[in-house]
């Protein structure tokens, strides 16, 4: 029998020998090192040896009487049992076999190595990075040991961690029996990343689903801390078809707090130390890190042939990226053709107490119980919702009772947030104080269905779930498209059945992804030193203030983009009023105070003045690096509000100066038809433009001469007035008998389902609605279709 045998002789072949964890290193240095994916060497014992060892003594036969007919929900019994079973292993000796072939791998290495190397111990079941069932974290790791002495020593803890109160919940509660599950130990060399970075990648959205993204998570020192969830790491998302295209691939870069780091101890082994406020205030990849990782990511999932987890560090010393761990994703791989839908339906205004991100797209509510550490788990009764300073998988005995999870801290690749998934309990990650904020027994409404951001309300919220079959939607009569706003859900909006983005809308994204007026950041050494510093705090990891709008700005339309590429993504331009622009940072300096701001200074008058020209030249900035750079094609832009011919062509003219060129690498420029003008002249406007996208709101406000804003006359806003049609009919015409596209995004149809129906009759080309209310519209709509064909 071999009890050890190398890495690089190892495939997945060998997975019922050495594990999962330990077939997967095999592999990639078997058949992926020449491919550019470097992995670190070292050995494996065997399971055939881990059988000889329980064999000892009768060992195995004392451990399963001793766990039968325990009961893994009783967290008092379990933890008796795991504690009992763990010493049973760590008394019985090794066998002498094994000892010896581990000092001799360990020779070897050392020859390899030179003087002054450690490694890393783990652990690797034969039942783990299974396509259905991840182990995360399940068994121990150790991490710097040095010298064969203390290597023999983890091996042997690594055995008894197959049965720590975690691991035997898990394998109880995923299906598997104790005695048909093996372990391997890994001894790795260690790289590294104590003095580097480290984090975990997936091939596809965590949450969503999304196959064309390859999701990064990254923090300063070693990896532990991430996939234990002690920190709140960076995040990086990158678009797969424009790496593989060599373009410009980052969609998305968010900063984490990175607030400590794992560092190696002086005699051995590991301590956590606060990370300096310089290394917090930078991300710990540069854009060339990103993409190298990407491409390492791509080349893995390519060979194994389906989206997969990989565990990844980078060397302080040589700067080089290395896997230390690739295992199949085992949450959304495996969701079929049913779409479920949570929203909150309640009336009531929610108070948010905490926000953090969001694991698992669902709602829970229940009262809290906030726990102070591990010990205190069994507080945790069904159906409340645990709260506590972070969780990793010693958690597992009761994570399934909890109809929902808040902690301080931790980011979306932490073991815990992979069993959350598996388990289907939503979780937000990374709230820094929700143990201070929440108290214990407050009702608690978890919810994670509102894109990357996660909330736990005040109260007990009222909520719904729809449940969509994809594989039983009919064919559409027309294109119905999306009117998305928020990048956050754009990839979980994109499986929803639909036909493009008919509006995207930007100023969500200066909103909640910029917060700063751009006159601000264009004119930042203006600005009060109050000002200052708290534009410095949001532009932390970007050049300076303009390029920080700049790419935040991009990524925003890059990632709603990328999400339904290659169908149509129509790109609306900022249309913020003067008092709403006065409320982003820095912006009552240079917005005017006006007394009707929805008739006011916006739109393309906007553009066209001397005020605003700068800024909206970094808007054309964004939207030109997103197509041109990225490769994003289906980007087409939209101009809001033009009153009149003259100022539409003015603005066309304007983006050609600044390279957005009308029917350039296939640019079209949408008009919003939003004001009777637009309709009555729609000829005349229509020589300047590619189409026309119907605002409803402000055309049906404007046409009956409301403001939809005010209470006193609100009940007579209607876009089904005649007048309101009439124009509408108008526009719809035009754009028929010119070839041109017309669609509507405003409001309408997604309010009045009979409105939709008549616009279908006029020969309208599109309606984009608001993504609850399409597949409402859509069956609407076939129906109606499917009767008039009978």
């Amino acid at each position: 029998m071999q009890y050890v045998r190398r890495l690089d002789t190892l495939g997945m072949g060998d997975l019922d020998q050495v594990g999962g964890k330990n077939a997967s290193l095999g592999e990639m240095l078997s058949h992926l090192t020449r491919a550019g994916v470097r992995v670190p060497g070292g050995f494996a014992t065997t399971a055939g040896a881990f059988r000889e060892f329980l064999e000892r003594d009768g060992l195995g036969d004392r451990i399963q009487e001793r766990m039968d007919g325990l009961d893994v929900d009783d967290v008092g019994a379990l933890a008796a049992c795991g504690a009992e079973v763990r010493e049973l292993i760590m008394r019985t000796a090794l066998p002498a076999a094994l000892d010896r072939e581990i000092r001799e791998a360990w020779q070897g290495m050392a020859q390899d190595q030179g003087d002054g190397f450690s490694v890393a111990v783990r652990s690797s079941a034969t039942a783990e990075d299974l396509p259905d069932a991840s182990f995360a974290g399940q068994q121990e790791t150790y991490l710097n040991v040095r010298g064969i002495d203390e290597v023999i020593d983890k091996v042997h803890a690594v055995f008894a961690s197959l049965y720590t109160d975690r691991a035997i919940a898990y394998r109880v509660h995923q299906g598997f029996a104790d005695e048909s599950v093996c372990l391997s130990a890994g001894i790795q060399r260690m790289v590294r990343s104590d003095v580097g970075a480290s984090g975990v990648m997936f091939t596809l959205d965590t949450e969503s689903g999304f196959e064309n993204a390859v999701f990064i998570t990254a923090a300063y020192g070693l990896g532990e801390t991430v996939v234990q969830g002690a920190v709140n790491p960076d995040e990086y998302y990158v678009y797969k078809p424009a790496l593989r295209a060599n373009r410009r691939a980052i969609l998305r870069k968010e900063l984490g707090s990175k607030a400590q780091r794992m560092v190696y101890g002086t005699d051995g082994g590991v301590h956590t130390e606060d990370l300096p406020d310089d290394l917090r205030q930078t991300f710990a990849l540069s854009d060339a890190e990103i993409e190298s990782l990407a491409r390492q990511a791509l080349t893995i999932e390519e060979h194994y042939d389906r989206p997969m987890d990989i565990e990844w560090v980078r060397d302080g010393i040589d700067g080089e990226i290395y896997i230390v761990q690739a295992r199949p994703e085992t949450v959304k791989s495996r969701e079929g053709k049913v779409i479920e839908r949570y929203r909150i339906t309640d009336s009531r205004i929610p108070e948010v107490r905490v926000e953090g991100r969001s694991i698992g797209q669902r709602i829970g509510a229940g009262c809290a119980r906030v726990i102070d550490s591990v010990a205190e788990m069994d507080r945790v009764q069904a159906g409340d919702v645990l709260v506590t300073d972070m969780t990793d998988p010693d958690w597992e005995p009761i994570m399934k009772r909890a109809a929902a999870i808040v902690t301080n801290r931790g980011g979306r690749t932490c073991h815990a947030a992979i069993i959350a998934r598996e388990l289907g309990i939503p979780a937000v990650v990374g709230c820094n104080d929700a143990t201070e904020r929440i108290a214990e027994d407050d009702e608690i409404t978890v919810s994670c269905a509102e894109g990357d951001t996660g909330y736990a309300y005040a109260g007990s919220l009222e909520f719904e779930v729809d449940r969509i079959n994809l594989e039983s939607m009919p064919p559409a009569p027309m294109q119905l498209m999306l009117n998305v706003a928020n990048p956050d859900r754009a990839f979980d909006f994109s499986a929803i059945p639909n036909h493009g983005v008919g509006l995207a809308r930007i100023e969500f994204i200066i909103n909640r992804m910029i917060g700063v007026h751009p006159k601000a950041l264009l004119n930042y050494a203006d600005q009060a030193p109050q000002t200052r510093a708290r534009i410095d705090r949001k532009i932390f990891g970007y050049r300076d203030p303009v390029t920080y709008y700049v790419e935040r700005l991009a990524q925003g339309i890059s990632t709603i983009a990328a999400a339904f590429d290659p169908q149509p993504v129509i790109v609306r331009l900022s249309d913020f009023k003067s008092n709403e622009y006065a409320n982003l940072l820095g912006g009552e300096e240079y917005e005017p105070d006006e007394e009707n701001p929805m008739l006011g200074f916006r739109g393309a008058s906007r553009y066209l003045s001397e005020e605003f020209s700068d800024c909206f030249e970094l808007e054309c900035r964004a939207l030109k690096r997103v197509r041109e750079e990225m490769g994003l094609l289906n980007v087409k832009a939209m101009i809001p509000f033009v009153r009149t011919v003259d100022e539409g062509a003015s603005v066309v003219e304007l983006m050609a100066s600044h390279g957005l060129r009308r029917g350039e690498e296939g640019l079209e420029i949408i008009m919003m038809c939003e004001l009777p003008s637009n309709a009555l002249l729609a000829d005349r406007f229509l020589d300047h433009f590619d189409g026309f996208s119907i605002g409803s709101n402000d055309l049906t406000q404007l046409t009956l001469g409301l403001d939809r804003d005010s209470g006193l006359v609100a009940d007579l806003f209607d876009e089904r007035d005649d007048a309101v049609k009439a124009l509408l009919k108008m526009a719809i015409s035009a754009c028929l008998s010119r070839g041109k596209y017309i669609g509507i995004c405003g409001q309408g149809p997604s309010d009045h389902p009979d409105l939709a129906v008549w616009l279908a009759e006029q020969g309208i080309q599109s309606l984009s609605l608001n993504p609850d209310t399409v597949v409402e519209t859509w069956l609407e709509l076939a129906g109606r279709s499917a009767t008039q064909e009978a």
